[in-house]
């Protein structure tokens, strides 16, 4: 249940215990990018968008089995339940019963 924009926390692998803004997620490949984590170097060759060619970092994808969604409130990494209310879905923390909103 992570979506683009969710605040995530790594829980497993090189990254452990660094949080990040989910950018994309793709659940086909069950990997998202997270904003600055599991940043890889690659060779890029000069393009017409970009003028001089050299050595890019970016952001690689991560398994979504390695993240999970953060909550401000118990400020750690937990499991997400799934409620109606006002006839719509929402996201809740199975700790603190907070409300997680889409973002």
């Amino acid at each position: 249940m992570i979506r683009k924009n969710d605040q995530v926390i790594v829980i497993s692998g090189r990254e452990k215990g660094k949080s990040g803004k989910v950018l994309s997620v793709s659940p086909g490949d069950g990997k998202a990018l997270v904003e600055k984590l599991n940043r890889v170097k690659r060779h890029q060759k000069p393009t017409p968008k970009l003028k001089q060619g050299g050595i890019v970092e970016k952001e690689a994808p991560l398994p979504l089995s390695n993240l999970m969604l953060y909550c401000s409130r118990c400020s750690r990494g937990v499991r997400v339940g799934l409620r109606i209310e006002a006839d719509s879905k929402v996201r809740f923390c199975k700790k603190c019963r907070e409300a997680i909103p889409y973002v």
